[in-house]
Parts: structure tokens; C-alpha cells; sequence
């Protein structure tokens, strides 16, 4: 039986709170830096809650967009969780008009748990069916100057591989390398290292003849000074 998508949000509120555990939700939050307020339902629990909601929904693209938007606005940090993994199921619903709405999950109740997730998934899945936005996409959210959108672009060709655009990933690298910003450097050594498992030799090059910083570098070699020491 098909569940009305415009009920989502009220039957996991209810859910949550049947498996809230606030001693988990203390620590939970302790590790987010005190940045959000949670239930206390951990990710295998919270994925099995939502897992019976998803397979009886059948939203159409705007259906979908506003049970997302309306999770993304609760406090609970889970809301959020379950919203970007609704939009991941239903990824395939997006079209180009859609960037406005992956930048307003990007750049509202930011924090590294929720825009790695809608980089390396969304944002990298919907680049992918939508090559021709890429590099306007990019532009802009590089320009922006706001430090998330900046991460999406450091991180949204993680799960590339060989069809990685090198030329881009290298430019955003530089364009960041001077950045005091830790989630920013994290992240360039995050997306060097992953690269690394495809074409090490281009990873050592880049960093051999770029200046990152110490945390950028260690984290771009961790996988190839590994495999030869």
C-alpha cells in the first residue's frame, strides 16, 4: 500500500520518538560539536526505521523536493539523515532545474555529516546525468565563496574513478590549497587519496610539484605511502 509522501514527516516523528534513546542522543550531539540536537537513533536503527516508508512511497519530483524540504527545517539531526537519503533513493526524479534545491540542502544546517553524503551521492550523481552543468556548477559554487559549496567541489567526483576530471578536481585543489579552512583542506587530501586508488602516479605528481598543506599532502600519499613505504 502506496503511503501519501506528504505523510513522511509526521510518521517518522513518530517513529523517532517510539526509539528515541537519550543517552545515545547526549553523545551523539557531543560528537557534532553541540551543533544539533538528536533522537539518539544510530544509523543501522534509523535506516531500518525509514526503510519500510521508502519502499511504499512513489513521490513524483515535487512531492519529493518538499517532504526533503520539510525534513531539512526540523531541529533533529535525523530528520536530516532521512531527508538526504530520500533524495538519494529518488535521485533519478531531479532534473536540471535542481541545482537551487541541492544548493539549499548544501548550504542550510551545514555540517561535514550531512554535505559529504549530498557531494559524493547526490551532487556527484546528478553532475554525472547532467555533464553540460558541470562546469557552471562548479564555477559558481567555487565563487561563492561559501565553505560547503567549495567542499562539494573538492569532493562531488569521489566516486568518479577513471572518469574523473583531473583537470578540474587539480583546479579546485589549487584554487583551495592556500585556505586556512580545515574542512577544506581535509577535503583536498580526501579526494587526492581516493583518486589515488585509480592513477597513483598522477596523485604523487600533483602533490610533488603542488604546494598543499602538511594535513592535505598526508592525507593525499596516506594510501600510496602504504603500498610503497
Amino acid at each position: 500500500m502506496n503511503i501519501d509522501t506528504s505523510r513522511i514527516p509526521s510518521l517518522l516523528e513518530e517513529t523517532f520518538d517510539r526509539h528515541a534513546d537519550p543517552e545515545k542522543a547526549v553523545m551523539m550531539k557531543k560528537y557534532m560539536k553541540n551543533k544539533f540536537p538528536f533522537f539518539g537513533i544510530q544509523s543501522l536503527l534509523r535506516r531500518e526505521l525509514l526503510r519500510p516508508l521508502i519502499r511504499n512511497m512513489q513521490p513524483c519530483r515535487r512531492e519529493l523536493m518538499e517532504v526533503v524540504d520539510e525534513l531539512w527545517s526540523r531541529e533533529n539531526r535525523e530528520y536530516q539523515y532521512a531527508a538526504m537519503e530520500l533524495a538519494d533513493r529518488f535521485r533519478q526524479l531531479l532534473d536540471e532545474r535542481d541545482v537551487c534545491f541541492l544548493e539549499r540542502l548544501i548550504t542550510i544546517r551545514s555540517w561535514w555529516d550531512t554535505v559529504d553524503f549530498l557531494a559524493s551521492r547526490l551532487t556527484g550523481s546528478f553532475l554525472q546525468r547532467f555533464p553540460d552543468l558541470v562546469h557552471g556548477v562548479n564555477k559558481q559554487w567555487m565563487e561563492s565563496g561559501n565553505l560547503w559549496l567549495q567542499r562539494t567541489c573538492l569532493l562531488f567526483q569521489l566516486r568518479y574513478k577513471e572518469k574523473t576530471d583531473t583537470g578540474l578536481l587539480f583546479a579546485n585543489i589549487a584554487a583551495c590549497a592556500a585556505s586556512g579552512e580545515f574542512f577544506l583542506q581535509k577535503a583536498i587530501g580526501w579526494a587526492l587519496r581516493e583518486y589515488s586508488k585509480t592513477d597513483p602516479e598522477t596523485v604523487r605528481h600533483f602533490v610533488g610539484t603542488h604546494k598543499l598543506s602538511p594535513l592535505s599532502e598526508r592525507e593525499a600519499l596516506k594510501i600510496i605511502r602504504k603500498t610503497n613505504p
